[in-house]
C-alpha cells in the first residue's frame, strides 16, 4: 500500500510514517498544504493521510480540489478538532474517513487498509495466478494451501505487480511505490527484491518478466 501523508506535526508524521513502514507500506510525506496538493495532482496513491490545519492550504481544501479533479483516492482526516459539525465538513468536502487526535496507531493502520479496499476499482478477496492465490483480507500469497514466506518488502512488491499483472511497470516507479518518493535506495535494491521473489514463485506458473533497463511485469507462463 502506497500512502501520501500530508501532517505538519513532525514527530507524528514519524511515528506514523515508522509505524507504516514496519508493516511493509511506502509513505510519502509532505508537511505543507500546497505541497501536499501539488504532489496529489501528479501521483497515484492507496489512500491518502490528511491534516486539518497545514500551511497555506487547509485539509479541507485539498480534498475538495482532490475531488474537483476526479481524484478518487481514498482521504482519511487527522485532526484534534473532533466535534460533530467539523466532522460533518469533512466529510461533505469529500473525505472518507475522520479520525481525531489523539489515536492509537493500530486503529490508523486498520483504518487505512479498510479504506484501501474499498477503492473504487473493487478487487475480488481472492485473486489467482498460476498456482499462487493472493489473499487481500490476510495479506498473504498462497500455493499449494500454505502461505508463501514473504518478508513485507517482497509481499509489498508481489501486491504491486499482481495490481498491474501483464503490465509493465517502470523500475523507478516501483522504487517510488515500495520506499517513498526521494527515498535513496541502493542503485540495485529493486532488483534484488524482484531475484528474491522471483526464485520463491519460481514453477508456480506465475513469473515476473524483465524488459531489460525499463522495468517488470508480473504476468501467467
Amino acid at each position: 500500500m502506497r500512502v501520501i501523508l500530508i501532517e505538519d506535526n513532525q514527530s507524528l508524521a514519524k511515528g506514523i510514517e515508522n509505524a507504516l513502514k514496519d508493516q511493509g507500506h511506502a509513505v510519502d510525506h509532505l508537511d505543507d498544504g500546497l505541497d501536499g496538493d501539488a504532489f496529489l495532482a501528479g501521483q497515484t496513491a492507496d489512500v491518502a493521510v490528511i491534516d486539518l490545519n497545514l500551511p497555506r492550504l487547509s485539509g479541507i481544501e485539498i480534498i475538495r480540489r482532490m475531488r474537483a479533479r476526479g481524484d478518487t483516492t481514498p482521504a482519511l482526516i487527522l485532526t484534534a478538532r473532533g466535534k460533530t459539525s467539523e466532522r460533518v465538513e469533512g466529510l461533505d468536502a469529500g473525505a472518507d474517513d475522520y479520525l481525531v487526535k489523539p489515536f492509537d496507531m493500530a486503529e490508523l493502520i486498520a483504518r487505512l487498509r479498510a479504506l484501501s479496499r474499498r477503492r473504487p476499482q473493487v478487487a475480488p478477496a481472492r485473486e489467482t495466478l498460476g498456482q499462487l492465490i493472493y489473499d487481500r483480507e490476510q495479506r498473504a500469497v498462497l500455493r499449494d494451501g500454505r502461505s508463501l514466506d514473504l518478508p513485507r518488502r517482497e509481499l509489498a512488491l508481489f501486491e504491486l505487480l499482481l495490481e498491474h499483472r501483464g503490465r509493465l511497470i517502470e523500475k523507478d516507479r516501483i522504487a517510488d511505490s515500495l520506499y517513498g518518493t526521494g527515498t535513496p535506495v541502493e542503485a540495485n535494491a529493486v532488483e534484488l527484491l524482484v531475484s528474491r521473489l522471483r526464485r520463491k514463485i519460481d514453477g508456480s506458473g506465475a513469473t515476473i518478466r524483465t524488459a531489460r533497463g525499463l522495468g517488470y511485469m508480473l504476468d501467467e507462463t
